[in-house]
């Protein structure tokens, strides 16, 4: 009986240690990264272009999500509509800009639980040179081993709405809508040591 104990409580204390502790720091997978903005295009198309990810930092706390926080840098030379010679119109002067302001960033200033799984999380979005506050509603997919990686993983969706124009992009508003859409996909691991 005593054998049975020793073991269970070392089968327990096994199980307690694969459990990862909060807060938990996740490196965003570029691979795995899509952030996606798209917008009316004089009422008869709504293109979509994808920034991508250069490098972005997830800190997620199971057990406190206020406590979590994200950073991300979306270079402008990721930027991918899939037409070239549209990719080279929003980076020229007047939309991105992308040689005066090569990046897009935002760091998170508070995470606001709804639930389990949804979150409110507000941050500095910086766009051609313009730091304005936004809100994303991030929905959380999964949380736990990665099953090739071998590693904590985490993934993630969030939405958004802007307007370009609050960053200096007013072109062509309101043919090519202010109003843009933003939809982002993201899985990010830890690191391995």
């Amino acid at each position: 009986m005593r054998m049975f104990r020793c073991l269970l409580i070392a089968g327990l204390l096994g199980a307690a240690a694969t459990v990862q502790a909060s807060p938990v720091t996740y490196k965003l997978d570029p691979g795995h990264t899509m952030v996606l903005f798209s917008w009316n295009h004089f009422g008869y198309s709504n293109p979509t272009a994808n920034l991508g990810l250069g490098e972005g930092t997830l800190v997620f706390d199971e057990k406190d999500p206020a406590k979590s926080s994200v950073d991300v840098t979306l270079p402008l030379s990721n930027l991918d509509t899939h037409v070239s010679a549209l990719d080279k119109h929003l980076k020229e002067a007047d939309f991105f800009n992308a040689d005066k302001y090569p990046t897009v960033t935002f760091k998170s200033t508070s995470v606001v639980p709804v639930d389990g799984s949804h979150f409110k999380v507000t941050g500095n979005l910086t766009v051609h040179g313009v730091t304005k506050p936004v809100t994303l509603d991030a929905t959380l997919n999964k949380v736990g081993p990665h099953p090739m990686m071998k590693v904590q993983a985490i993934g993630f969706d969030a939405t958004a709405t802007l307007k370009r124009s609050d960053f200096g992009m007013g072109a062509y508003v309101p043919m090519v809508s202010d109003e843009i859409k933003v939809r982002i996909t993201t899985e990010g691991e830890v690191p391995k040591k």
